[in-house]
This record gives C-alpha cells, sequence and structure tokens, in this order.
C-alpha cells in the first residue's frame, strides 16, 4: 500500500475486503475465499459478532475446551477454557484430577472493591482544596444518586471518596480518588459515568466557592476514568494435604517432591526473570477462563502484573510451603469480573460457558479463575521439576506440526504411534515424516 485509504469505515464489509484483498494479496481471490469462510452461515449471528468491534471483515476463531473435576470448596465443576495454546487444558485438567482425591481447591474473596480516579490539576493553596473538599463531597453523592440508583439496589455503589494531593510527585497534580462496589457487573460503564459527574461537580462547586481566588476556581479536569488496578479486589486459592499423599505415579518421592517443588516457588518469588515466565503460566490458566466468560482479559493482565510488582520487585503469584509435614500452595490475585452486562449477556459461547459454570456470581466466578490459574501453575512446576516442561508439551504440540505439513489420516496414525515411545522435537517429526513419504 502506498497511499492512505480515506472513508474506509462508511464502506460496507464487502468493500472492505475487496480494498484489502486487492492492495495486500497476491492471489485476492483466494484472499476473499478464505476470510468469507470463516463467517458465520446464520446471517444473524454474524451479524452480531460484526457489531462488537469496528471494520470487521471476518471471525477469528480460538478453541473453547473444558477441564473437568475441580473440587473447588467441596464443589465440583467443569471449566470452560477459550486458549490456542497447546498442553494449557490439558494439564488444568491433570492438575483438577490430582487435587479432587485431596481435598480439592479452598478459595475465599476478601474484598470486592473497585477504583476510580478524576485527575485535575489546581493551581493554589492546597490547605484551600482540602477545606473546599470537605464542605463539598456530600455533593458528589448527591450529584451521582440518578446513575447510582439501580446499582444501589442490587447492593453496590460508591463506597467513600478522598481527595489525594499528588504535587510531589508532579506539580500541582491532584486527585479525586473513588472506590465502588459494583456486584455481579464488571463496572466499567458504572464507574465511569459516576467520575466524569464528579469533575462536572468539582469544577461548578469551585466556581461558586468564595474561599478560592479566581484562578483556584479554575480547576482543570484532565481526565476521569477507573483503574484497572484492584489491588483490593481480591482473591485466594489454595491447595494443601500432607506430603505423603503427593506420592503417585511420577512422584514415587513425595518429600523429595515437594522440597524441589517449594524451592522452584522460592526461586520465582526473588528471580524476575524466572518470575515472569511463572506468572505466565498462571495466566495461560486465568485468561483462557476470563476470556470464555466475556471478560476483559487485558484489564486482568494489566492489574495482575501490577500486583505482582507491588513490592518494587516483579515476583511470584503463588507460593509453597511445607509445615508440620503439610504441603501447602497457593496464589493471591487481584480479579475485577463480572457475569452480567457486555459480553455475557451477547456471545452465545459466553452464555453457554456462563451456564457451564452453574450461573455464578462475580465473586464465584473470581474464585473459579484463581483456581484455574493455581491449576494450571501447579501442573507447570510438577513437569518442571520432575520430567521437565517439553516431554508433555510436545506430545501435544504433535497435531500442530502434523497439520502443518498437510499429513493424510494414514500418516497420522503412524506418527501417534511411533512418537508414543519417542521423544517428541520439530525435527524429529519432520525428519520422521520424510521416511514415512520416502
Amino acid at each position: 500500500m502506498n497511499h492512505p485509504i480515506s472513508g474506509f469505515s462508511k464502506l460496507s464489509k464487502e468493500e472492505k475486503i475487496n480494498w484489502i484483498a486487492k492492495e495486500y494479496f497476491s492471489a485476492p481471490i483466494d484472499a476473499v475465499a478464505l476470510l468469507k469462510n470463516y463467517w458465520n452461515s446464520d446471517e444473524k449471528l454474524q451479524q452480531l459478532h460484526d457489531e462488537f468491534i469496528e471494520n470487521t471483515i471476518t471471525n477469528f476463531y480460538i478453541p473453547l475446551g473444558v477441564a473437568p473435576n475441580f473440587l473447588i470448596n467441596d464443589h465440583f465443576r467443569t471449566i470452560p477454557m477459550a486458549i490456542e495454546e497447546s498442553s494449557v487444558v490439558a494439564a488444568a485438567a491433570k492438575a483438577a484430577k490430582f487435587w479432587s482425591s485431596r481435598g480439592g481447591f479452598k478459595t475465599i474473596v476478601s474484598n470486592t472493591e473497585k477504583i476510580g480516579q478524576v485527575h485535575f490539576i489546581y493551581y493554589g493553596d492546597p490547605s484551600k482544596l482540602e477545606h473546599f473538599f470537605a464542605q463539598t463531597k456530600a455533593r458528589f453523592f448527591t450529584d451521582t444518586q440518578s446513575i447510582t440508583k439501580n446499582m444501589q439496589k442490587r447492593g453496590g455503589g460508591i463506597l467513600s471518596i478522598t481527595l489525594k494531593n499528588k504535587t510531589h510527585l508532579l506539580a500541582n497534580y491532584f486527585q479525586l480518588h473513588a472506590t465502588f462496589e459494583t456486584k455481579d457487573s464488571m463496572g466499567a460503564n458504572f464507574i465511569n459515568s459516576c467520575l466524569e459527574q464528579f469533575a462536572k461537580t468539582l469544577q461548578s462547586e469551585a466556581q461558586q466557592y468564595a474561599g478560592f481566588t479566581q484562578e483556584e476556581k479554575n480547576i482543570s479536569v484532565i481526565m476521569s476514568i477507573l483503574s484497572n488496578y484492584v489491588p483490593n479486589c481480591i482473591v485466594r486459592a489454595e491447595v494443601s494435604c500432607p506430603v505423603e499423599d503427593l506420592e503417585e505415579k511420577g512422584i514415587p518421592n513425595p518429600l523429595e517432591f515437594a522440597q524441589r517443588f517449594v524451592q522452584a516457588v522460592q526461586i520465582a518469588e526473588i528471580e524476575p526473570y524466572r518470575a515472569v515466565t511463572h506468572n505466565k503460566g498462571i495466566m495461560n490458566g486465568i485468561d483462557a477462563v476470563v476470556l470464555a466468560t466475556g471478560n476483559d482479559f487485558r484489564a486482568i493482565e494489566a492489574a495482575i502484573h501490577a500486583y505482582a510488582a507491588r513490592s518494587g520487585t516483579y515476583s511470584s503469584l503463588s507460593h509453597a510451603k511445607i509445615e508440620n509435614g503439610i504441603f501447602s500452595f497457593w496464589l493471591e490475585v487481584p480479579l475485577a469480573l463480572g457475569t452480567v452486562g457486555g459480553l455475557t449477556s451477547l456471545h452465545p459461547l459466553v452464555k453457554l460457558s456462563l451456564e457451564m459454570l452453574e450461573n455464578p456470581s462475580a465473586k464465584e466466578l473470581m474464585q473459579v479463575v484463581a483456581v484455574a490459574g493455581l491449576a494450571q501453575n501447579f501442573a507447570a512446576l510438577r513437569s518442571l521439576t520432575t520430567t521437565g516442561i517439553q516431554e508433555g508439551h510436545m506430545k501435544m504440540h504433535l497435531n500442530n506440526i502434523l497439520n502443518q505439513c498437510n499429513t493424510t489420516n494414514a500418516e497420522r496414525v503412524a506418527i501417534q504411534n511411533y512418537f508414543n515411545t519417542n521423544a517428541v522435537t520439530h525435527s524429529a517429526v519432520i525428519d520422521y515424516i520424510a521416511t514415512l513419504r520416502n
């Protein structure tokens, strides 16, 4: 493409596809056919997907799998997981089955508080601003009553509003820092609507405040927006059992396994290079459930990684110990999730996933998501400290290699039989395919 296009968003879907095919592909007819091949045959359902975002041209599929046998607080669940990476679902299911006979997963939600801020610039005496805020604070609540009415009926609403002086970090910078309870909704639209009204109230009340000079009255609101960092919206998930109960096929010496496992976690606690990969494994489980249930996995990622670095050094989200003969493994993560509103009431597979989870509340979904992360982490650390990560992963990855090589059904049977007893590597598979074909 050597020139910009004007009015692209106003083109029809067909026109957009034809333009892209002509501009970027050597075989435009094939490109158009491929894009249309992923359209849904149900026109109404396709239109629903088209309207989720802008400039849609087709659907991008990610597999939806399930991991059964999760015993969470003495209740069995099957967890839906949307992810494209091999071995994630299998690993979660294996960890679920392992712990289902050892007491299962225990979870608790300690808080569900969410945060929003009005960021503003004030040129004047901070003590005057503090006095003004104390006198005006009640107005922020009364001016948002029309917004909070329905949320309050569900037991939510605005919890608190405070004034924060940040001038030691940036000249003349202050915040209105508000906390919210949004119950089963993620609450982004609710929070942002409240914050924008706070900004209007702040500026209008400042103009009428007799204690300000004219310059002090001219408060400049920079932005009003929720924060995806929710350090007070925390869920804890844990597994534990006597060390000797860890024994099974693959763990012949449970004490040695437990000690190596704890050491592996301790390394992730103090070594950021390891912690990033360690936590990425946790996010494999968390993101897959977040995506399957129509929640915002980008917001979840940002919040959790900020939480992992809250001490000033990036560290492990999970922890392990052996105490009085008991092995314990747990994590605490911030999760702001919703089970009503947004995609939860629009996307058919999201609705199906939530129904599979027995239509959980937001708190219940927080617990399921945290458990998926802990299970994934347990499975990864078990492999790392015993057989190594590649043995299981590459066997699961074998199908991807076979698809890349366009293998026939007969070839697949022969290849899978061969690699049941031989190590799977990309080069080994390619060589064996060449042997078969020769």
